[in-house]
């Protein structure tokens, strides 16, 4: 039995809003040292950017992301400035 290659996968143009808060993600991703909890942060903040979701403190308890070497305000803290930064 054989099996099919995997299906294809689209990437986010670089202008793209889902691009820029993934981007942001993988710029803390020192403090977050799994790829499922980076995957779900950026999710998050990009339901928050869209005016949907929790602010990144709220989103850090609820989504139960597994922080090493940094507080979850501080990291917080991190993530609002970045996200100004695309606000902006």
């Amino acid at each position: 039995m054989s099996t099919l290659p995997p299906p294809g996968t689209k990437l986010f143009p670089d202008s793209s809003l889902e691009k820029k808060v993934y981007g942001v993600v993988e710029s803390v991703s020192e403090y977050i040292p799994f790829a499922n909890d980076r995957n779900r942060l950026g999710f998050g903040l990009y339901k928050f950017m869209n005016g949907e979701g929790d602010s990144p403190l709220i989103l850090l308890n609820s989504a139960k992301i597994r922080i090493k070497g940094i507080s979850i305000e501080e990291l917080a803290k991190k993530i609002e400035s970045a996200i100004q930064e695309l606000k902006k």
